[in-house]
């Protein structure tokens, strides 16, 4: 009986009040790995996501309640992860850290069944996602990222040269703030609707051929490839802010090309 009543009576320190008067815009925990649930078009598919998760700390109070992000990650349960629910998660998010503001990020991988282009063969492509939940007192904002592997063809090279064009694959990153949803095979037809060529986990000789010809009669440079990316954004309506990055592995050199365009 002695023992439960100590129990009952620990201290919050964490709740005690601060004196030196500096408030804290981002505390919590990082880096944590848990299962999630992702809504991708119809399906729900299990995956194993990275969060970062993060309130603003008020001027008087020492410090938050860092196993409460926790117990909050544990109340998803198999619930498919999307932009409504991650909404509605966050409110519950604040409530249960009794903050104003706070943020929540989770980085995962995710795979979308393709079908080649010629012979139709089937295979998985794994693409990395992101969502990115910002809210404060003017509101909520939920981000979606993909990077999406793609193939560019440099105009320059096929311009120059008597035969062939150098080509490498590319890595197109999408991220954009949703207005109303928008699925993640969408959000990565963007990408790849805009490249060269996309590409495929397996492919037969004629679906290589395909591909080889695709790229060459559709050369982009980095430029090309973000610009266009970019207009189809812009024509969505179900897009708010973004940003898209595009880095070109280059194959006859040693770095990257590289281009990224914002809209604020």
């Amino acid at each position: 009986m002695s023992h439960l009543k100590d129990v009952l009576h620990i201290p919050d320190t964490q709740s005690e009040r601060d004196e030196r008067h500096l408030a804290i815009q981002r505390v919590g925990i990082k880096d944590v790995r848990w299962p999630m649930t992702l809504r991708v078009g119809t399906e729900a598919l299990p995956t194993v996501a990275q969060w970062d998760l993060d309130v603003a700390l008020p001027a008087e109070q020492k410090g938050t309640h860092m196993s409460r992000f926790v117990a909050w990650l544990d109340g998803f349960g198999s619930e498919a992860v999307d932009a409504p629910l991650l909404r509605a998660r966050m409110a519950a998010m604040l409530d249960k850290l009794h903050a104003q503001r706070g943020r929540i990020e989770a980085r995962f991988p995710f795979f979308l069944r393709k079908r080649a282009p010629v012979s139709g063969v089937e295979s998985l492509l794994e693409y990395q996602g992101r969502w990115i939940v910002e809210s404060g007192p003017a509101g909520t904002a939920v981000w979606a990222e993909a990077v999406v592997p793609v193939k560019s063809l440099c105009p320059c090279s096929k311009e120059i040269s008597d035969y062939g064009a150098h080509n490498q694959r590319s890595h197109v990153t999408v991220r954009v703030e949703l207005k109303d949803e928008i699925a993640w095979p969408e959000l990565v037809r963007f990408a790849e609707d805009s490249a060269s060529c996309e590409i495929w986990p397996m492919l037969k000789r004629a679906d290589e051929k395909w591909v080889t010809e695709r790229a060459y009669e559709n050369p982009k440079f980095v430029e090309d490839l973000v610009r266009d990316v970019a207009l189809r954004l812009n024509a969505d309506e179900r897009v708010g802010r973004y940003r898209v990055e595009v880095e070109n592995f280059e194959s006859i050199h040693a770095h990257s090309a590289y281009a990224c365009i914002e809209r604020p």
